[in-house]
């Protein structure tokens, strides 16, 4: 079937006329319509601009002759970043109504590589979620149990992957918002290098921390993605202006003698089931040539804290823009001006990101900033220290990316902290800028775990290579949830 072929195997086909990028994406919209009623993973279809997309690569192909990997290639984008004419809501209410007058460089960029936009998915609201449960849009699937959650926030972008809705989709991670999701839906999520991807036109939730990464089947349909969306631009301040390596060229590269770093902290009360199955991969490498040595990075246990004062304290002041006077959601027949901000504000935010604008006030305020702010703005610096020290001993660090499967949907909603600790493994590599990635490396109960790799910055090409040949010895990330082959 089309939708179970790699994003390679889609492009010789197209390239061989063996399909159309028309038929393609009539297939994927036919999947669409009648699978998503069961997962709410879209917030917008936009079927007609997708098959004119369709129609316009087909031509390029017949009449320029064009070969791009992704010419042609349906995807489907995180309604975080803005999309020209297209409604970009964040998952709230507050923007529910905007039409974004202009393409995100990762759309962009993408559309420049001929890959054909199906719609956006459903996310949690502002990207502050861990279970895709606070959109405004109601929560999404997870395709491998319908009453479990697909995880947060780009839950949208990995249940429309795991249920093969589209190829290949896009999403961001703040403190894990990509890797997260990807382990709970047993898909291949990246997130790269801080500043490795523009984030101009992706909506912002913590400037310090945000970065646009890929949800795909395997780490070789990332590579080909992601090798598409990275580079500088000059229109984002924290763009790196570096070369981007050709990262499927070396997806190939043998792991002899990589030394790939043993997390100890993340094994400190790691269920044996999920210790297990690292340890089954860590096997799996070590087969491959590489050398396992244990390391400690002793302020990471801290990491949860530091995040949700630093996090909360960016979010305060990037959301202070939606204030029913410029653009989105505005309250019926304010008193006054006063009336008019307190609430649109009130009305058009969810509880979640309430709770978050308000502990980052606090935290910013008066008094306050030199005791918690400004403390982890030091914890953050000592956990960056701690990654570097270790990227002195290996090349990559393995772990597990979630502590547990998937959870019941509802399970945690009203007990913030218990949520947050979702996040424990991934949030260390947000808060250093390094990139990580997650891939699929067993089943606990039938639902799907995530091997966790995280490299030094701007070591994209080198997580790939390990995932990559990974994924060649294993058929973890093949394996497609029932009802959704």
């Amino acid at each position: 079937m089309l939708h179970n072929l790699s994003i390679g195997e889609l492009s010789r086909s197209l390239n061989s006329g063996q399909i159309s990028s028309v038929e393609l994406t009539r297939h994927f919209l036919a999947r669409i319509e009648r699978l998503n009623p069961a997962l709410n993973a879209l917030i917008t279809l936009t079927a007609t601009q997708a098959l004119e997309s369709a129609a316009r690569a087909d031509a390029r192909r017949a009449a320029a002759g064009e070969r791009g990997p992704l010419l042609g290639i349906p995807l489907i984008h995180k309604d975080i970043f803005c999309t020209d004419g297209v409604r970009t809501s964040c998952g709230s209410r507050m923007l529910d109504n905007f039409i974004a007058p202009y393409d995100a460089t990762v759309v962009a960029r993408l559309k420049a590589a001929g890959a054909v936009m199906l719609g956006k998915a459903n996310m949690d609201e502002f990207a502050m979620g861990s279970s895709n449960e606070t959109s405004y849009y109601g929560p999404v699937k997870n395709p491998w149990d319908t009453t479990k959650v697909p995880g947060g926030s780009s839950g949208g972008s990995a249940a429309a992957t795991a249920a093969r809705l589209a190829p290949f989709a896009t999403g961001t991670d703040t403190g894990g918002s990509i890797r997260q999701p990807a382990a709970l839906t047993g898909v291949t999520g990246v997130k790269p290098t801080y500043g490795r991807v523009s984030r101009f036109g992706m909506i912002a939730f913590a400037s310090s921390l945000d970065q646009a990464g890929v949800f795909a089947h395997s780490a070789e349909d990332a590579a080909i993605v992601l090798q598409a969306m990275a580079g500088f631009d000059a229109r984002d301040s924290t763009s790196i202006d570096i070369p981007v390596p050709d990262y499927p060229e070396t997806l190939n590269a043998p792991l002899k003698g990589l030394k790939i770093g043993l997390l100890r902290e993340f094994f400190d009360g790691l269920e044996a089931r999920n210790a297990a199955l690292i340890h089954d991969a860590l096997k799996l490498y070590t087969s491959l040539g590489a050398q396992t040595v244990e390391v400690s990075l002793p302020h990471l246990p801290l990491s949860v804290p530091t995040y949700y004062v630093v996090a909360p304290a960016e979010c305060s002041s990037n959301l202070s823009r939606f204030d029913g006077v410029r653009f989105g959601y505005r309250c019926e027949a304010p008193k006054d001006l006063l009336d008019l901000y307190k609430r649109s504000r009130g009305e058009g935010f969810g509880a979640e990101v309430k709770r978050r604008i308000m502990t980052g006030t606090y935290v910013l305020s008066a008094g306050y900033f030199d005791a918690y702010y400004l403390q982890a703005q030091k914890v953050r610096r000592l956990i960056t220290d701690d990654f570097r020290a270790a990227f002195g001993q290996v090349d990559l660090l393995i772990g597990p990316t979630t502590p547990t499967p998937a959870f019941a949907i509802g399970a945690k909603i009203d007990d913030p902290v218990t949520m947050y600790l979702n996040d424990i493994y991934t949030i260390g590599a947000n808060l250093a800028g390094l990139p990580g990635l997650s891939l699929p490396c067993g089943l606990i109960d039938g639902l799907p775990m995530g091997l966790q790799l995280i490299g030094p910055h701007f070591s994209e090409a080198k997580l790939l290579n390990a995932a990559h040949l990974y994924q060649q010895s294993t058929d973890w990330h093949k394996q497609a949830p029932r009802g959704f082959e």
